[in-house]
């Protein structure tokens, strides 16, 4: 069997294909075919698994999450509260719009051919665009939320509070919507339902256009690459400061007898530096192949001689992106023991609601 004549691209006739086709074609020809037509197979055939669990695991996780941290008895401040809020609706949203509207209908196409019929693709673009902006974004005015507290001692008590907060998060929200309104006029109003990176049609005239090719490059820059820089210096300078001023404070503190007292200030930097570098981290891990892909290609339109990244790469990159709109609910638990607790008491609440109406 010549693989040339059964080779399964990232194009409309392979997303019409089923989990068994996909399962049974790398099953039975797995020898055959040369690995990277092995990695699409298996990275197709796993989606199919992966993005329902997925959208079925996020949203009840994420909207708890919410009612959670917004009841405030988490011992959190109103600042990092509204932040941590904030981010965790914004990645609802991704998951609603990005994961459940777009790729579960790209993943499983031949159910969801009446989206042909839906002229509302560029406005579709628009949201989702805005909605992982907000996340991304979010998380960088968190961290620098966090710097503040840490590095700024004067500016804490000006910058770090629960109004400040409201403003930064409705500007962000403004900003993301504003900036990414062009792909309304960029895109066409109609689906087409796979990844070639847009899921809508793409005007023609702009398409071969140096203005295209500079936008994309601007929105990928934009999101996540300055992001993505922006968090690891702010959070190089958090932990350089930290080490720093710590090494100072236990010198000046340390007695003749060399027991160390009781440092309430460093336990209060170590509680903030435990929840913040966590959220960066996972940030930074989870979207880094997207990241790289992204700008990758984006450096390619305007020079062809760049070495090809296979599709799958990109395809990889969005598994991992919106996974990272599913952890930071498992973050607060590990770091946070007061939100563990409460957790757990949401997770009894219908068992308790039970036993008391069989008592009854």
């Amino acid at each position: 069997m010549d693989w040339n004549q059964t080779t399964v691209t990232w194009n409309v006739t392979a997303m019409d294909r089923s989990f068994i086709w996909e399962f049974d074609m790398l099953y039975e020809h797995y020898n055959r075919i040369p690995l990277h037509a092995r990695i699409e197979l298996a990275l197709r055939a796993f989606k199919y698994i992966y993005y329902p669990l997925l959208a079925v695991v996020g949203v009840p996780v994420n909207v708890v999450t919410i009612v959670i941290l917004s009841r405030g008895k988490c011992g959190l401040s109103q600042c990092v509260t509204r932040y941590l809020v904030a981010m965790t609706a914004a990645d609802r949203l991704v998951i609603i719009l990005d994961l459940i509207l777009r790729h579960i209908p790209i993943v499983y196409r031949r159910y969801f051919y009446f989206l042909f019929s839906l002229p509302v693709c560029n406005i579709h673009a628009v949201l989702v665009y805005a909605a992982t902006n907000c996340s991304v974004w979010f998380t960088v005015t968190f961290t620098f939320d966090r710097f503040v507290a840490i590095c700024c001692q004067k500016l804490k008590t000006k910058y770090c509070t629960g109004k400040t907060a409201a403003v930064v998060l409705g500007t962000v929200t403004v900003m993301s919507c504003l900036i990414d309104i062009f792909w309304y006029f960029m895109l066409s109003d109609n689906y087409q339902l796979f990844n070639n990176p847009w899921f809508c049609s793409a005007k023609s005239r702009l398409m071969r256009s140096t203005v295209w090719g500079t936008i994309e490059f601007l929105h990928y820059i934009l999101t996540p690459c300055v992001p993505f820089v922006v968090i690891v210096l702010l959070n190089a300078l958090t932990v350089r400061y930290i080490l720093v001023s710590s090494r100072a404070r236990r010198r000046l503190r340390c007695p003749k007898n060399g027991e160390i007292p009781r440092d309430p200030e460093m336990e209060s930097r170590r509680k903030l530096i435990i929840l913040l570098l966590p959220i960066s981290g996972n940030f930074i891990l989870l979207w880094s192949v997207y990241m790289v892909h992204s700008l990758w290609g984006s450096l390619r339109w305007f020079s062809a001689r760049l070495i090809y990244l296979p599709d799958y790469v990109r395809e990889f990159g969005f598994m991992l992106q919106l996974l990272s709109c599913c952890t930071n609910t498992v973050i607060y638990c590990v770091t946070q023991t007061k939100f563990k607790e409460q957790l757990k008491n949401v997770g009894k609440y219908p068992f308790t609601l039970i036993v008391k109406f069989i008592r009854r």
